[in-house]
């Protein structure tokens, strides 16, 4: 590798930890950011993404997310989930120097991100996949944490199995191989959570034939 890679971590290189989840390929560093540099870059993304709060249709209504969102990436990044069609929105400096750190370490490319902030232990995340057909056969996801600790859950498709991961400030979590076909994940509502949390999901969507 280059010093030009090398330099985009300012200590040892770190390392992904493999966690223990049949049919799945779920890596875990809670060292990706220093807490300084993550909290810098929590206020930042408060202050200056695009946040939104979508309304999408349950049984038949309208109701609001229960987070905020943004969606940036490259132009061609358009994405469609929960009937929300996603236009992206240019990358920020400091979305791009951490898009560069992700592909660093999880060896692949992404050109878009979801931003999404849980202000308070009332907004959530429902179970469900990141199976669209934009992102293919197998996506990776890289998944970048600031701010609150939040519980992040895995249930698996067909035997039910549950497991959790508490998402440290500043950590990464990377969900690739199979880990979207046979597994769902969500963030549940917690009353005694005050403060809030960023998360930044990079991805790499396709385009459809």
């Amino acid at each position: 590798m280059s010093q030009s890679q090398f330099s985009l971590f300012s200590s040892n290189e770190p390392k992904l930890i493999t966690l223990p989840l049949p049919d799945a390929k779920v890596q875990y560093l809670t060292n990706f950011l220093a807490s300084a540099e993550a909290s810098d870059f929590y206020q930042t993304f408060c202050r200056d993404l695009a946040w939104h709060q979508d309304n999408i249709k349950i049984y038949g209504k309208l109701v609001k997310i229960p987070r905020l969102q943004a969606w940036y990436g490259d132009p061609q990044a358009q994405y469609r989930y929960s009937g929300l069609d996603m236009q992206p929105i240019p990358w920020t400096d400091e979305l791009w120097d951490l898009k560069l750190r992700c592909e660093h370490l999880c060896q692949t490319s992404f050109n878009s991100v979801l931003a999404n902030w849980y202000r308070d232990g009332q907004d959530s995340m429902g179970w469900h996949a990141d199976d669209e057909p934009e992102l293919g056969n197998q996506p990776v996801i890289a998944s970048v944490s600031l701010g609150q600790v939040r519980d992040f859950d895995f249930r698996h498709r067909q035997s039910k199995q549950k497991s959790r991961i508490s998402l440290e400030h500043g950590s990464l979590l990377v969900m690739s191989g199979d880990t979207q076909s046979y597994w769902q994940h969500g963030i549940s509502k917690r009353k005694n959570i005050s403060s809030g949390r960023i998360n930044l999901t990079f991805r790499q969507i396709k385009p459809l034939a």
